[in-house]
């Protein structure tokens, strides 16, 4: 099906490997776009995550992404906070979004309890619902650009949630690593375009806006 493909990504090279390595499997061309980047709050996100954890006592943790578990950790060892932050963790029940996530915080020295099989909100949700964690509290360390959609599910089911902004997101400011794909995308010969999230969907706009008018531009994305 994608044989011979020239398929975008909306990731820099580093986050994009296992997208690379499918869409290479599958005999097409990937093209990593970094599309977004974080703008980090700083060292006051392991102040703040800190005292959440010693006045809300959550029973539980939540990591969505293993840029907010790198930020975190590499933000407190900045500060000699590292293993307060590693024990604030530890006594919570862990769950990591999905393999990368886990990873990272085995890594730190965390042990992850749950995962999982659909790396997503909805997946977090179905193990909760199988944890009949009710009335039980929760606290996610994330993305101040994330959507509402797990806070919601998750008191849906029952439990009481706390969220925690560690960084925002803006489009990725030096694109010129675009150039290449704005050379093919012009001539139609960009066939594809995976999205990440929701967030590099709406960098991926604010990018090719500077180049397109809206209307060229969803038109040339509608021959992809």
């Amino acid at each position: 099906m994608l044989q011979g493909k020239t398929i975008a990504i909306t990731r820099s090279e580093e986050d994009s490997e296992e997208f690379v390595e499918l869409v290479s499997k599958e005999n097409a061309k990937p093209i990593p776009l970094p599309t977004i980047e974080l703008v980090t709050k700083g060292e006051k996100i392991v102040d703040e995550f800190l005292e959440s954890t010693k006045q809300y006592d959550p029973d539980y943790s939540v990591f969505m992404s293993s840029k907010a578990v790198k930020l975190l950790f590499d933000s407190a060892k900045k500060i000699s906070m590292y293993e307060k932050l590693q024990l604030a963790v530890a006594n919570t029940i862990v769950i990591a979004v999905g393999p990368k996530t886990k990873s990272a915080l085995e890594s730190e020295g965390i042990k992850v309890s749950h995962m999982p099989k659909r790396f997503s909100s909805v997946g977090v949700g179905e193990v909760f619902t199988r944890l009949n964690a009710v009335g039980k509290k929760v606290i996610v360390p994330r993305s101040g650009a994330s959507t509402p959609f797990l806070k919601t599910l998750l008191e849906k089911i029952g439990l009481n949630v706390k969220e925690i902004y560690l960084y925002d997101i803006c489009a990725f400011r030096d694109t010129s690593q675009w150039n290449n794909f704005r050379q093919l995308f012009s001539q139609n010969k960009i066939d594809g375009i995976i999205f990440t999230s929701a967030s590099s969907v709406r960098a991926f706009f604010e990018i090719m806006k500077k180049d397109y008018d809206e209307k060229t531009l969803l038109n040339n994305l509608q021959k992809t």
